[in-house]
């Protein structure tokens, strides 16, 4: 199974710049061991069960908590059984596709 996320998740109460508070959730992803892929709109992190997922989303919350006072997250989710790196594949598959596309 692989379970691939994309969210955001950040405060609201805290001004402009938020990035001292995401960079604890990356931190956290990034001792989790799961792959995970930064942009510069929210993260993509693959895991292999729906557990796993709503783990990482409970402790990102759990991070932002103690001082802050109103947090916004948006996630989605793709869920695809008897699946793999779906993370690295899913882009192969459009750069394949890409290079036999005709202009």
């Amino acid at each position: 199974m692989s379970v691939l996320m994309e969210f955001a998740i950040f405060p609201t109460d805290k001004g402009e710049s938020v990035s001292p508070y995401v960079s604890r959730v990356i931190k956290m992803i990034r001792e989790s061991g799961h792959e995970y892929r930064l942009t510069p709109m929210g993260t993509i992190v693959e895991a292999d069960t729906m557990e796993d997922i709503l783990q990482l989303i409970h402790r990102a919350y759990e991070l932002l908590k103690p001082d802050c006072r109103r947090v916004y997250s948006t996630i989605k989710l793709d869920i695809r059984q008897g699946a793999k790196n779906c993370l690295e594949g899913k882009l192969k598959s459009v750069e394949d596709h890409i290079g036999k596309v005709r202009t």
